[in-house]
């Protein structure tokens, strides 16, 4: 299955949703194989308009052109979405893949029939700006031609990583998913404490946001790890070292590992809570 000749429907044409099209259609897919399916027919023209791609309020017949169905709508709303286009996705090839937090397989494998093909994916924000980071897990009926063309959907947009076990899931929300927010929170942190020290808002803003970054492209192209990399900033006695030996602090329920442990483990108790009360 070829990514660039693929029929891709997406049901919910939200900000995700867009960001998607955006980035397929970024890298050469072509915006006459992407259909959208919402019904605000005012934000359905503005997509037309902008990308190009085709649009309907039916999200039946969005299912019955497409080789790979997306799921974007709010998880609320899910099953009343899903339970429309079994009959339809059970005479068809077509793989579906849900984009929405917290809805288990079985919950999607109940609600469009167990024999579909099904991808869970959890993608982030930064997909909006083709630096997203994706976390996906498929059901047995997932080929590999299959497996290979979700991938290269998500990778469009960032980043896309595979896990086995679908309770990793959970994981992925908290660190990826909800990710973002702890990083805009460091730089937040890193650039309100620079004006304290004299930095005007815009330079320590900019500092903070631009050093992040950086960091971060280091560590995915980088051969060391995060933590080698860590101590080649720093020189003993210097800057880096003081400033370390305070996130670290010798008080470890009080250190910047010690409460990202806590918060990443509060987020996946909240998701595996979330997909007790949103599944079915």
């Amino acid at each position: 299955m070829d990514l660039f000749e693929s029929k891709i429907s997406f049901i919910g044409a939200g900000n995700m949703a867009t960001a998607i099209m955006s980035g397929l259609i970024k890298k050469g897919v072509p915006a006459a194989n992407i259909l959208a399916s919402e019904p605000d027919s005012e934000k359905l023209n503005a997509l037309h308009t902008t990308l190009g791609i085709q649009i309907t309020t039916d999200n039946l017949l969005a299912a019955a052109e497409a080789d790979v169905l997306i799921l974007s709508v709010k998880p609320q709303i899910l099953q009343k979405v899903c339970e429309p286009l079994s009959e339809i996705l059970d005479s068809r090839a077509c793989m579906t893949i849900s984009i929405a937090a917290g809805i288990e397989m079985k919950s999607l494998e109940n609600w469009l029939g167990s024999k579909q093909a099904i991808v869970r994916c959890m993608p982030n924000t930064p997909a909006q700006i083709s630096e997203g980071a994706s976390g996906l897990f498929a059901n047995p009926q997932v080929t590999a031609a299959q497996r290979t063309l979700a991938e290269s959907i998500f990778v469009a947009v960032g980043r896309a990583q595979w896990v086995t076990d679908e309770t990793l899931m959970h994981a992925v929300t908290a660190l990826s998913g909800s990710g973002p927010a702890y990083a805009f929170l460091m730089i937040a942190s890193m650039a309100e404490a620079g004006v304290k020290q004299g930095l005007s808002e815009e330079t320590a803003k900019a500092l903070a946001a631009q050093t992040v970054l950086g960091a971060a492209k280091m560590v995915l192209e980088s051969e060391f790890s995060p933590q080698k990399l860590k101590k080649n900033v720093m020189s003993p006695g210097g800057t880096t070292e003081r400033a370390i030996s305070i996130l670290e602090g010798e008080n470890t329920e009080g250190s910047l590992p010690e409460l990202c442990d806590k918060a990443i483990a509060a987020a996946t108790a909240r998701s595996q809570e979330l997909a007790g009360l949103l599944g079915n």
